[in-house]
Order: structure tokens, then sequence, then C-alpha cells
């Protein structure tokens, strides 16, 4: 609880309450809040007192209990809270001038504030009150246009969705890492097998919890996470479509096309998707077909044994369909002569492919279009088609198994597209003649050593870790470069599991690996953990894992696992850290001081109450009860109308000072209790109302005490007018403060250099003998010292009084690291001479927005502060580092000198404060730095420890955007 205002600024006058209350321009009085952790650093600022023209303008009482940053959360952002805190801090006058239009303001203000003992006076004025200029009436039209531009974009986004419902390809939009069901078409609903409608608002594995576990959590979240688009073919998919009468078990073909927001950030997925099943199971009733045949070809398999050792010869003469076409309208670049031959006579090279074989028909076209405009390669099977090949008419019906792979040229474009055909002609008509095995037998055989040597190539492309293992030790016999880059310093093909990687015994996978060959039931991992060992003694690595263990036959025996593993560590991280967060930030919520609710649905029950609120009802169960049947003598005051209204309307109601009769225990007798709350709308995802958030704040107290304060308003006047007095005085003060400082230091220039002179001429003028004198020679020369001393005292006088004016220097955009490097340089002969150390490490950090000559001056001082003042029995070591954290680039200076005892460390930044006298110094360097720093927005702060070394660290702000206000409303989430 804030102090009352009567107590606040007691003693006070009736004058200084009458300016209060009668003047135009809005007064705040502040007290300012240090963080526990560190009494130096202001946090934020607590309310002591509002004049009636600051309540007005600002809707808020007297003495507000919230914090200046619980009502104004955004004025950190527009740069307001920073000059408040460093108004307070510099002990000046400052002035700022912010256009703000949020929160229920929509103005310019001119702001002022100053230091007044252990509070910040701000008075403040708003155009509210006076005739808007012509520029702010066109900046008003400029947003009415706006929101007319925002309304058209919301009715072609309603025409988009309209669209979007009647298309025929299944489509639905995912939000956010649960991939919560935004939009989802009719056509996405029948591939499922039930109604889209009570999915919508869900994340799709809590709406379709039958997805879960089947490796599509691990797409999507490598598609939001790295904006790019991930497709996968003929995926084996288990779906509850029983009530539709479709199988469980489907294969689809699926694309997940990120979604990036204005800023270019990725916030969700476009899926589209085809279901294949039919097409899938078609093929795999050929494949057991060739299975059969293969028992009738055993006797070929030594003979197939010596065709593979010439491999490369039957390559070059092998009946492929090799084609190269170039551009988008693929022209025939080169023609197989298999190709040519296929079409008699025709020319084909250099024509465009459409305009060559018009007969094939669209469909054969569109693999080809594909290709070239996505980059992807494109895969048919037994694609149907047919030829005229002698140009008379007769068409003859032929089918092939095509491979088309996009060319790219140097820069990474597309320039073409390879394709690699088989003729699968014989293999569709020996599945249709059952009488033709023996001849499709022979065929199967070759395609099955073609598909073989086909499949390792595409798999040493593919970006999901592969590798095949051979017999029950697991030994490798093929990884592709993905499964590689898992264990890049491990030697893998021709080793067993157990020798390449010994932490999968530990890990638990070698049992998982024996399990599935020996049953041969196919085993799926899902973000499974395992710690690795890297050789090269680095630091052990905790990674996490999803993959495939699925068995694969050789004459109906097993002969080994196929493993498809993709390395999901970043994600279960990210996962995690999302999780500690979560748990954090409701932490914080409970431990909140401000009394805070949620109310849920339409009969607002209460779903949570934060111990703040409680306590106003210590003897009340609210929790899980709706508002009026918890405090059923509400029912005949305005708020259940108010929390009804903003329930149905969505707009936020904020109530100041509202009387309301209630108990605090139940059963006992109603009090009069005043509060400040604001009742907020709570959406869910798709935007409607479900509930409302209540930020209450009991203020019984301050009401009875403003009550009090009202009854000695003379006092408080008297006092502004002694304050109004002050300030004047202290204003002349400072002043002549900085007339006197700079009259004397210019007019001692002239005597001391007279006394200067009058010593050296005295130094020529002695005897030899007599300026050899064991007295005179040091004294002349001590006094020499003093005076050199004193002219340095004085030139450091007349940088102070400029310092003192320079608030807000020319800045310009600043190289930390040149500045640096340019200091070192400068410092290079004391540096060697002290045998010194000098370690940079300031490269990484952006430029800083920062006046050059004082960053300048701030690393000169550090820098040669550190060589000074080095430790006597050790070589110097002065290390300067940087880095960036929120709002601040942080200037590190660490040295290994003699450092400080922690009583001196209040005193190190006051003018003219020594604490080593060995060294010669006028005290004014560190002075001069915290002033240049302090001006500049920033702050400095020091770590030292006597005998073992000091550290100084100089926050320099970042620039800052002046579209901000230091009265932006708390709008809670």
């Amino acid at each position: 609880m804030f102090p009352p205002a009567a107590a606040a600024l007691a003693p006070a006058d009736d004058l200084l309450q009458a300016i209060l209350d009668v003047s135009l321009t809005g007064i705040i009085v502040f007290r300012p809040v240090y963080d526990p952790a560190d009494p130096a650093t202001i946090t934020d600022l607590a309310y002591v007192h509002l004049n009636p023209a600051a309540q007005r303008m600002l809707q808020l009482p007297e003495c507000p209990t919230k914090s200046f940053l619980t009502l104004y959360p955004s004025a950190v952002e527009a740069g307001i809270f920073a000059f408040y805190r460093d108004s307070f801090l510099a002990d000046g006058p400052g002035r700022y001038d912010v256009n703000y239009q949020a929160d229920g303001l929509d103005n310019y203000y001119r702001l002022a504030s100053r230091r007044a003992g252990d509070r910040l006076v701000v008075s403040f004025s708003d155009t509210a009150d006076q005739p808007r200029s012509s520029v702010e009436i066109a900046l008003r039209e400029s947003q009415d246009r706006e929101k007319a531009a925002r309304a058209d974009a919301e009715e072609q986004r309603a025409a988009l969705g309209r669209a979007f419902e009647q298309a025929p390809v299944p489509i639905a939009i995912l939000r956010g890492p649960e991939f919560v069901v935004e939009l989802a078409n009719p056509s996405l609903g029948a591939l499922w097998g039930r109604p889209v409608a009570p999915a919508l608002g869900r994340p799709l594995f809590e709406a379709l919890p039958d997805l879960a576990g089947q490796g599509l959590e691990e797409l999507l979240t490598t598609a939001l996470r790295t904006g790019e688009p991930v497709a996968f073919q003929e995926r084996p998919t288990v779906l509850d479509r029983a009530q539709a009468g479709l199988p469980a078990l489907g294969y689809y073909n699926f694309t997940y096309q990120p979604l990036h927001d204005a800023l270019g950030q990725v916030t969700g997925l476009i899926t589209v998707g085809i279901e294949v099943t039919e097409q899938v199971l078609a093929r795999q009733q050929m494949e057991q077909l060739n299975q059969e045949l293969e028992a009738r070809v055993a006797a070929r398999t030594q003979e197939a044994d010596h065709a593979r050792q010439r491999l490369d010869q039957a390559f070059r003469q092998a009946p492929f369909y090799l084609n190269l076409y170039r551009g988008p309208a693929h022209v025939f670049e080169l023609v197989h002569p298999l190709t040519q031959a296929l079409f008699g006579e025709r020319v084909l090279l250099g024509r465009p492919r459409r305009e060559a074989l018009p007969e094939l028909g669209e469909a054969t076209h569109r693999p080809f279009d594909r290709a070239y405009a996505t980059g992807e390669a494109q895969q048919q099977l037994e694609m149907r088609t047919t030829i005229d090949r002698d140009g008379d008419g007769a068409l003859r019906e032929v089918y092939f198994d095509i491979v088309h792979q996009p060319l790219f040229d140097a820069q990474g474009q597309v320039e073409g597209v390879l394709t690699l055909g088989v003729d699968a002609t014989e293999r569709v008509h020996a599945r249709r003649q059952a009488e033709a095995l023996h001849v499709e037998a022979l065929a199967a055989a070759q395609r099955q050593v073609q598909e073989r040597e086909a499949l390792f190539h595409m798999l040493a492309d593919t970006p999901a870790a592969v590798a095949l293992l051979r017999k029950p030790e697991h030994r490798f016999e093929y990884v592709n470069a993905a499964y590689q880059q898992l264990f890049p310093d491990r030697q893998l093909t021709g080793r067993t599991v157990a020798e390449a990687l010994p932490e999968t015994k530990e890990a638990g996978f070698l049992k998982l690996l024996d399990q599935v060959y020996r049953t041969g039931e196919t085993f799926f991992g899902v973000e499974m953990p395992m710690r690795l060992e890297p050789a090269d003694g680095r630091p052990v690595q905790q990674v996490y894992y999803t993959f495939t263990y699925q068995a694969y036959r050789e004459n109906d025996q097993i002969a080994g696992i196929s493993i498809f593993a993709f390395d999901v560590t970043e994600q279960v991280q990210a996962r995690q850290q999302r999780e500690a967060e979560r748990q954090q930030l409701h932490h914080l919520f409970m431990e909140a001081p401000t009394p805070i609710v949620i109310l849920d649905g339409p009969d607002l029950v209460f779903q949570l109450v934060n111990p703040a609120y409680q306590r106003i009802f210590p003897g009340r169960t609210l929790l899980g009860r709706p508002v009026l049947e918890a405090l059923p003598e509400l029912s005949d005051s305005p708020v259940p109308d108010l929390l009804q209204q903003v329930y149905e309307t969505g707009e936020t109601y904020v109530a100041q000072e509202l009387s309301l009769m209630l108990s605090r225990h139940d059963g006992e007798a109603l009090e009069e209790i005043h509060f400040t709350f604001t009742y907020q709308a709570r959406r869910n995802t798709q935007g409607a109302v479900d509930g409302l958030l209540v930020f209450a704040h009991e203020i019984t107290d301050q009401v009875q005490a403003r009550r009090v304060v009202e009854e000695s308003g003379q006092q408080a006047r008297d006092m502004a007018q002694e304050l109004a007095d002050a300030n004047q005085q202290l204003i002349r003060t400072n002043v002549d403060l900085d007339n006197f400082i700079y009259t004397a230091s210019h007019d001692l220039k002239a005597p001391i250099a007279n006394i200067e002179g009058l010593l050296y001429l005295l130094q020529e003028e002695l005897p030899a003998e007599v300026a050899q004198d064991a007295e005179v020679g040091p004294t002349l020369a001590r006094m020499l010292e003093a005076v050199e001393r004193f002219k340095r005292t004085i030139d450091h006088l007349t940088e102070v009084s400029k310092l003192q004016k320079e608030h807000a220097p020319a800045t310009t955009l600043v190289t930390l690291a040149t500045v640096v490097e340019d200091v070192g340089q400068d410092l290079l002969p004391q540096l060697q001479a002290a045998g010194a150390r000098l370690l940079i490490d300031v490269s990484a950090v952006p430029p800083v927005q920062f006046a050059e000559k004082n960053l300048r001056s701030i690393v000169y001082n550090l820098l040669s502060n550190a060589v000074k003042y080095r430790h006597p029995d050790r070589t110097p070591h002065v290390d300067v580092r940087a880095h960036v954290r929120p709002g601040h680039t942080v200037l590190e200076v660490h040295d290994n000198g003699l450092g400080l005892d922690p009583a001196y460390l209040p005193r190190l930044f006051t003018m003219f404060q020594r604490f080593h006298d060995h060294v010669e110094g006028t005290g004014i360097g560190l002075y001069m730095v915290k002033r240049m720093v302090e001006n500049a927005g920033g702050r400095i702060e020091v770590h030292s420890q006597p005998g073992a070394g000091t550290t100084f660290f100089v926050f320099l702000p970042h620039a800052t955007s002046p579209a901000g206000h230091p009265f932006s409303a708390l709008t809670p989430s």
C-alpha cells in the first residue's frame, strides 16, 4: 500500500493546494520504487499525489494505488519511464514531448520533470484542451482512411474464407506451436472421416488423438521452426474413420507450407493433403506378386550377381528413357535413342514437349511443370499414356515409371528437368495376364536391381537420417549423408552399432534393435534421449531423436533393420524451455501483489483467484462459484450489469473509486468498501469472448485518507508556494554556480601562468650551486608540479562546467570496436611501459548511438585508470569486452590492479575523490565519466575487491522510438 496523500505531502499549506487545484496543467508527484536485490536501481514509480487537472486528464484518483508501470507498461517502450528515472537521478529539470495514441489516450503531451528531495515532480499538458493543429487534423484523417482500408481488407478476407470452404482439396490452417486448428474445409473432414467443427480452435493432436505418436508432430514442428515447406509422399497414417466406413490405415501425400505474418515471422502452417491409399495398396499388391515371382527366379541369382559386376557397361546400354529438357517450356535438349525409337521419325530435338508430343495429354506434362516450379523431384509409377509412333493417328497404350529431377544452374536456379524413365508396360501387362508370369519374373529381377540402386541414390539425398543394419549383430551396411552428420566423428559403415555407438547400449537402443529383429514388429521412437560422448574430448551432449526401426526381409526371412531418424534436440529443448517459462508465468501471476481473478463462461464462474484478491475476502469461498453466488450482495449493485456489458461487447471497462456494500466474511455485516478495478474480456483462439479478467484494488484507506486531506488544503497550498520558491532559488543557484566555475577557471589561468613563468625564470636565474642544493632543487620541482596540477584542475573544472550544461549532446552511430582500438593505440606507450596486456573483444556488438568524443573520453579514462592503478606484484591485465542486453549495450573493463575497499565505492564517482596517492590525478575523471553516461540515458556500475582488481560496467542505452506515451494504460491478457 502506498502512503496517503496527506502524509506524503505534509507539511503542507493552503496556498500550494490552491495552486494545484486551479492549475490547468497536470501535476504528478512520484516516489521511486527500488529493486530489492539492487537498491541503486529504480524499477518503478509510486504515485504520491495528482492535482485535479491531472486526475481529469488521466481519469485517475488523487493517489492511485497501482504503480506507474502497472498502469502504463508501454511507457518503457515509449521512453517515458527512462525520462522520469533519468530526471530523478540527474537531479535536474528535464523535458519530453510525445504524441501518444493508445489505450484510450489520443493526444500530444508535453512533459517536464524534476527531482525534489526523495520525490519526482512531473508537470504535463494535454492538447485535448486546445484546438487541434492542421497537422494533427491531417493525421487523424489519415487514421480514418486506414480504418476504412482495414475494413476493406476484412471483406477480402471473408471472400477468401468462402473460397477456402469450397476448395475440393483438403486444406487446414494450423496456428502456433500447439498447431491449433484455425480453419479446416469440408474436404478435410471427408478425409478425416468425421466433422471438422469439433476440431476448430483445438490443438490438432487433441482434436485427433489417433494421429499422435506417428511422427507427424516432428514434421509440423520442423516446418514451423525452419520456415521451410515440408512434404511427404505416401506416408502411412492411422485415423479412426470407422463412423464413415473408411479403413483406419491410409496413405497420404501432404504438404506443410509455413504462414508468415507482416514481420516475416512464422506463425502457423497451411496443410494440403491428398489420400493415395488405393494407389499404394495396388502397388503393394504388385510387390507381393514380385515376391512370389522371386522364388521362381532363384536359379538366376548367380547370373544377376555377374550382371551387377558389369553394371557400368550395362547401364549405358540399359533400356532407360533418359532425356533432358530446358526452360519452362521443356524443350528437348537431349533425346535418348530409346525415346527417339519410341516416336519413330518424329523430330523431337529442339522442340517443346507439348508441341512435339501433343497426343500425350496434359496430365503427363504437369510433373515437369511442378519439378521446374518447385525445384523438387517428382515421381510417377506406371504412368499410362498413348503414343502415335508412326504419325498415322494409331495410338498405342504404354506404361512408364518416371522420375523428374530438376537441374540447377550455378546460381541455384532451376534451368531444366532430367527424366529417367523405365518402360513398365510389360510389368503392367504381366500383372493383368497371369499366364505370362515367367516373362514377368525376369523383368521383375531386372527391376529389382535397378530399383535397389535408385533407392540408394534417393536415400543419399533425403533430409531424413537413414541407415541399414545387417544381421543380428546390427552391422552398418549403409548410412546416408544425413545419418552420418548425426555422428560426424564416427566411422559407421562396416561396424556394429555396439562398436560404433557404444552410448546406444546404455540408452536402451540395442535392446530395441534386438526386439525388432526378433519379432519383426516396427518400433516408433518419439523424442528418445541419448547422451553423446564426442571423441575429441568435448563435453557430453544430451540429444533427442525421433526414429523408426523397421525390419526388412529377404526370401521371407528378416535380414536386417532399416532406420529412419530425425534429430529433434532443438525442438525438445525449445519445448522444455517454453514449459519452464509457462510455470514461471503462473508463479508470477499467483505471487502478483495486484488482486486478479479470471471469470469463466457466461455464468462468470471464478476460475482463478490469486492470493491478493482472496485477502480482500479472507472468510469467503470464491473459487469454482459464479460471482453472484459467491458474492450475492452484488445483485443490487451496478457490478452485474457492468460484467454482462463487457462480456457481450468485449470492450474493457475501468471503474474509479466504486463504492460497494460487501461482507469480508460469510454471515458478517456489510461494510462500505471502495474499489478501483478493470474488467477486460478474455477471448478464445477464434476471437470470441469466453470469460473476463478482473484487476481490482481496494482503495478504502485511500478514499478515507483523501477526505482527511481535503480538510487541510491550505497547508498544501503554502507548501506548493515554498516548493516553487525553492525551485526558483535552486535554478538561480545552479546558474550562478556554472558562471562562477567558468569565470573562476578563466580568471585563474592568467595568474597561474604568471606563477609558472616566474618559477621557470627563478630556476634559470638561480646560481647553479643554489639550484642544485638538496632543499632548493626538490622544493622548486614540487612547486612546478603543484602549478601543473593546478592547471589540470582548472581545465577539468572547465570541462565539468561544460558537461553540466550538456544534457543532450549530438549523437551518431559509433562503432565501439573502432573507438576502443583507437584509445588502445593512444595508450600504447603507457601499456608498454607498464608491461600490460590489453585484450579487446567488442567486435560482435552493433554500433551504439552516442556522442563520439564523449564515448572516446569514457573509454580513455577507464583504460588509463586500469594502467595507473596496477598492482606492483603482477603483470597488469586489462580486458575490454562488450555484450548486448535488452535496452543497452554493456561495455566491461576488467583489470587485476589494486582494487578498492567496498566502503569507498559510494564516493568513487564524486568530484575530487582520490583513494590512491602514489599516482597523479585530480579526482575528476570518473565524475565526468558518470555524468557523460547518465546525460546520455545510461548508467555505470563498479565491482571491486581490494588486492584483486576492479570491473566497470558501462550501460550504453539503445535508441528508442518517440512514438510512445508515459500514460499508456495496462491491457492485461
